[in-house]
């Protein structure tokens, strides 16, 4: 069992949540109650992930984030080394492929509050950080408990994105699916199988325990008192 590779995995899941619950909270808020005409184009772009080859957003990031790109100069003049094939830069390709999951339920659920309930709130004195605290965050907790656990199982296997941005290096980029993968072109089918089945069996009991608690806040929600 290579536990480095999956312990630098959950590492690396829990790194992205943490990160699109910062970024992707407020995308979804905007998505959700934004009244530009031309929404639907920042939609298709969260979402393009979902459509995209693994092997295509991968190559685009590596570009991003390479030594001759203004972000991967930038960061190897403040750090001393570049982007690419580092936890760093996995760590923003994976928040990148996963944006979809984390942001499009939360959206939804922020989208399904009642605008009463928010516009009595303004009308009380909150202020509109305040009233997302007090009022739409409550509500739509399960939308940011479902957007939290698949962006957390999406990096638990992705593969090509990892592939491309963050390569094969022990200890550093080389995650459960990668390792995976190696078990397999060394023709080690025992212990692809192992791997696989841990990773299977752990995404399984994190949905569950998801769907239970999301089950939990349903029922006592004051909508259904």
């Amino acid at each position: 069992m290579d536990w480095s590779a999956i312990f630098l995995t959950l590492r690396l899941a829990l790194v992205v949540c943490s990160i699109e619950l910062v970024i992707g909270t407020p995308i979804a808020l905007w998505l959700s109650f934004t009244r530009w005409r031309f929404k639907f184009f920042a939609e298709s772009v969260v979402a393009l992930p979902l459509v995209l080859p693994p092997t295509v957003l991968g190559f685009y990031v590596l570009v991003a984030l390479g030594s001759n790109s203004p972000i991967g100069r930038w960061y190897q003049s403040v750090t001393g080394h570049g982007l690419a094939f580092t936890f760093e830069g996995l760590a923003i390709a994976s928040v990148i492929a996963s944006m979809p999951f984390a942001v499009q339920p939360m959206a939804a659920a922020f989208s399904q509050v009642d605008r009463n309930l928010i516009n009595a709130s303004s009308m009380l004195g909150a202020s509109r950080f305040r009233t997302f605290l007090r009022v739409v965050f409550p509500l739509s907790i399960s939308g940011v408990i479902t957007g939290f656990v698949l962006s957390f199982a999406h990096t638990l296997g992705e593969f090509g994105v990892v592939l491309m941005v963050g390569g094969n290096i022990p200890g550093v980029t080389r995650t459960v699916a990668i390792a995976i993968y190696d078990h397999v072109q060394a023709f080690d089918y025992a212990g692809a199988n192992e791997m696989a089945l841990l990773l299977m069996a752990f995404s399984f009991v994190t949905l569950s325990v998801t769907y239970s608690v999301n089950r939990r806040v349903w029922a006592v929600s004051p909508m259904q008192r």
